[in-house]
């Protein structure tokens, strides 16, 4: 009888796993609320704010813009004979609580939407790296179009990377023109997700949101749903505006786009070696950045983008898988929850050269406390390595199944009645199997609440031999292949593709996405 009811239970498991599962009902979603870690106490939080407003008004950022001076000194503002924009502590804090919150990040697909709104948390990926890691021989070679595109693809498919900012530059195109046009036009093509792009002129930004509005289907729909946003390095570290960044800016806000303010500065370089020093550089940086914007369109959509990096004090290089990059990163998610902001930051940087143990251990700690903090977005969190200079398919592919990991701890533990299972175990230790395999709750739960790895392996070692003995880099190589293999997305239709590439020179080959 007990044999019969441990068959029947297995093959009740095996059905219920089989089936799909709807998306409220599945034991992780994009937008859990997180916040748990809290790497600054509240005293902390009061002293980097203090000197932060501190350093917008007595130190203030150099390199300022014509029209950035001419609407902060009409603010309240003023600009001292030393060059620099100086920010009153009135003005800042006025911006602060009037900014814009519980903003959307809008996919082609609304299903796709990301609502940032108290600490609501997605993860998603992003970064420059100009090289393709080869994983099976060791190689970095240039990235490409093509590659750019292939990520979107997959990213596409991963259920636990929420939004696609380009992770690389594709290093085959001969203009910032051609590369700004072509990095959007294969984003946009390549996913219905959220997308994040950044120009290096205005003039490339207008082009950009051509597109972008053919896409949408016009202006006034591109208006009501921005799907793309505009990752901006509006500052070059230490304190210092960039002035081809801001004109971009400027011409990204008129053009209704979400801006990401970004601010990265590298302690011990371009910011403090002291980890607090560097949190209130970057933190001030930002929200100078949140006022410019505020001032040309109040209330316009701007994520609090403090990404302070981290060097390695014996040479002078990036360490983006280290702790001190994890605990840095988390203390900003933390003021941007202070500041009740759309707060994004980076995690995931592995500095291991390809998805080895070391990428699998610096990505997992870095992630985990940035998942943990507040934020809302988690940028780079997927498929970057060498310190953000390579990137590799295969890496979405594990990383995507990390991210489901963490998204189950930052979902927690839920307790209540039925939870607590008090009838659940009086069932089955009176009157059942002396086992939960097969009980109504056990099934129930079994896609609710855990999550299951696509390429991570959890077989026995006879199976797993019996199965190849491959390890993760093997599944997830067939997994790619797999993807690449299939369907495109085909959300984009050929009659507005062909408009597009007959206005602009899109190099992405129309053969390639079908």
């Amino acid at each position: 009888m007990a044999d019969t009811r441990r068959r029947g239970g297995r093959a009740a498991r095996k059905a219920l796993h089989a089936a799909p599962t709807p998306d409220e009902e599945r034991a992780v979603r994009p937008g859990m609320s997180s916040g748990r870690y809290q790497p600054l106490s509240e005293t902390d939080v009061e002293l980097i704010h203090s000197a932060v407003l501190d350093v917008l008004e007595k130190i203030g950022l150099a390199n300022a813009i014509p029209s950035s001076i001419e609407l902060v000194t009409a603010a309240g503002g003023s600009y001292s004979d030393e060059g620099r924009l100086l920010f009153p502590r009135a003005l800042v804090e006025d911006t602060i609580a009037n900014a814009a919150r519980n903003i959307t990040l809008f996919g082609q697909d609304p299903k796709y939407d990301m609502l940032l709104s108290g600490t609501s948390t997605h993860f998603g990926t992003a970064g420059a790296a100009v090289h393709m890691v080869d994983c099976e021989t060791r190689e970095y070679r240039e990235s490409t179009l093509s590659d750019l595109y292939d990520v979107a693809c997959i990213v596409n498919e991963m259920d636990h990377i929420h939004f696609y900012q380009r992770s690389l530059v594709p290093r085959d195109m001969a203009s910032s023109m051609d590369m700004d046009i072509n990095t959007a036009y294969a984003c946009a093509s390549g996913t219905s997700k959220h997308i994040g792009l950044s120009f290096i002129k205005p003039e490339n930004a207008e082009a950009g949101l051509s597109m972008l509005h053919m896409i949408a289907g016009g202006e006034d729909k591109w208006r009501e749903r921005p799907f793309a946003s505009l990752s901006c390095c509006f500052v070059v570290p230490p304190l210092r505006f960039a002035e081809d960044a801001c004109h971009v800016m400027e011409t990204c806000v008129r053009g209704g786009m979400p801006i990401l303010l970004l601010a990265a500065g590298q302690a011990g370089a371009t910011s403090p070696a002291s980890l607090a020093g560097a949190v209130v550089q970057e933190v001030a940086e930002v929200l100078a950045g949140l006022v410019y914007v505020n001032l040309l369109a109040p209330k316009h959509p701007a994520i609090f983008g403090t990404w302070p990096f981290v060097s390695d004090l014996r040479t002078g290089a990036m360490s983006g898988g280290s702790g001190e990059q994890a605990v840095l990163m988390a203390a900003c998610g933390q003021m941007g929850r202070h500041y009740d902001l759309p707060t994004g930051i980076a995690a995931g940087m592995a500095d291991s050269k390809i998805p080895d143990a070391q990428s699998g251990y610096e990505k997992g700690y870095t992630n985990t406390l940035a998942g943990h903090c507040g934020a809302n977005l988690v940028y780079e969190s997927a498929g970057m390595q060498g310190s953000l200079l390579g990137t590799s398919l295969e890496g979405y592919v594990i990383d995507n199944d990390m991210l489901g990991a963490i998204n189950r701890t930052i979902r927690g533990i839920e307790v209540n009645a039925d939870s607590l299972s008090f009838e659940t175990m009086r069932e089955v230790c009176l009157e059942g199997p002396v086992h939960y395999l097969g009980h109504d709750q056990t099934l129930n739960l079994m896609k609710r609440d855990y999550v299951y790895p696509e390429v991570g392996d959890r077989l026995s070692p006879k199976d797993w031999a019996e199965q190849g003995s491959t390890d993760v880099l093997q599944r997830a190589k067939k997994k790619v292949e797999e993807i690449l293999a299939g369907s495109r997305p085909q959300h984009i239709s050929e009659q507005i593709d062909a408009e597009i590439r007959s206005r602009l020179s899109i190099q992405l080959p129309r053969e390639k996405m079908r």
